[in-house]
């Protein structure tokens, strides 16, 4: 059964990140989504274990080089995308009132975005997008 949603969930990454960098930003980026009504059921298996709910639909996953997920930044702002960030500031953070500090103390255009998560309309993120191509 195929199905088709009118969302779409993204996940930006740099191109130039290690690839545990790029596990990581990915997790912490997606973490952000799951309150926005993404998420599904509890899973349960034939013996009765339950686990828990993922997300509704697929996540695809982008890259992107430092100017391209700038101008995919500048276009969520602009679209009013609601959206999760990781900054290389927070490479350096431990916790999470570090991280939200780390983003506090940068004005917009200062913060260097190495990766971002987000869920709206297809159309909309498709328009932010416009350009990147599918993780490889």
């Amino acid at each position: 059964m195929t199905m088709t949603f009118d969302t779409k969930i993204a996940v930006v990454l740099r191109s130039d990140l290690p690839t545990w960098q790029k596990l990581n930003v990915t997790a912490f980026t997606v973490s952000g989504l799951a309150g926005v009504d993404t998420m599904g059921e509890n899973y349960e298996d034939e013996s009765g274990n339950i686990y828990l709910p993922m997300f509704k639909q697929p996540v695809m996953i982008f890259e992107a080089d430092a100017h391209q997920i700038r101008r995919a930044y500048e276009r969520a702002l602009q679209r009013g995308v609601k959206f999760s960030v990781f900054t290389e500031d927070l490479f350096a953070t431990g916790n999470d009132i570090d991280n939200r500090a780390a983003v506090k103390a940068k004005k917009s255009d200062e913060l260097m975005v190495v990766g971002m998560a987000m869920r709206d309309k297809k159309k909309t993120i498709e328009k932010v997008l416009d350009g990147l191509s599918l993780h490889k």
